[in-house]
């Protein structure tokens, strides 16, 4: 089994400057494994091939092994604390392309049929950079592809008020089902574009929400 996508209904590829604002969405993809040996680079290289091919979004490739994210909380929730929540210094850079971000990516194995806690410590330590933008999956595993994972990240995000896209990409067996860093199912690069396209709708209709009115609730 190769890659796979939810039935979708392909949107047209015009795009719209929305009052003054850059027709190009920014566009955050996290890398969420940080285990020794993992595929997750592979994919989120690929996958960022297919954005640049896409054309609609300035990419950022943000690598979790590469950031100090404690497993220790401060006792204030960063839902009210804002501005001031104490992230640790090394994680200002990342907390600072999360805020500036129109929309996620993010890339994810299943560990026992869930995602990384690496995944889960990110999300803990920010709350208002996920709220009112679009989240987008790309999963890989055995086979169920990850899926189970991306369930988990969805109830997680809606929580955190964030827009959860229902079509995922996913690479079920992908040990088998890669090769040279390209996915062997010829359709995959088909289904990456529908994804940008959807993800490219929600991130440009909810940019330009936020700019107009400040979303209620979620801070």
């Amino acid at each position: 089994m190769g890659a796979s996508l939810h039935p979708v209904w392909l949107l047209g590829r015009k795009r719209r400057i929305v009052d003054g604002m850059s027709d190009k969405s920014r566009l955050v993809v996290i890398v969420g494994s940080v285990r020794e040996g993992r595929f997750g680079p592979v994919v989120a290289s690929w996958v960022a091939d297919q954005i640049r091919a896409h054309g609609g979004f300035d990419v950022d490739l943000v690598d979790l092994a590469g950031v100090d994210i404690p497993l220790t909380l401060p006792a204030a929730s960063p839902k009210f604390a804002g501005d001031d929540y104490p992230r640790p210094e090394g994680m200002k850079d990342l907390t600072r392309k999360l805020s500036e971000a129109d929309a996620f990516i993010i890339v994810t194995p299943e560990y026992n049929h869930s995602y990384p806690a690496s995944l889960k410590a990110l999300i803990d330590w920010h709350f208002t950079q996920w709220t009112a933008k679009p989240v987008a999956f790309v999963s890989y595993g055995g086979a169920a592809g990850g899926r189970h994972a991306v369930l988990h990240l969805e109830n997680v995000l809606t929580e955190l008020h964030a827009v959860t896209i229902r079509d995922g990409l996913t690479f079920p067996n992908y040990f088998t089902a890669w090769k040279d860093g390209t996915p062997l199912d010829a359709a995959a690069a088909g289904y990456a574009k529908t994804l940008l396209e959807q993800l490219s709708w929600w991130a440009q209709a909810l940019r330009a929400a936020r700019t107009a009115v400040p979303y209620p609730g979620g801070a």
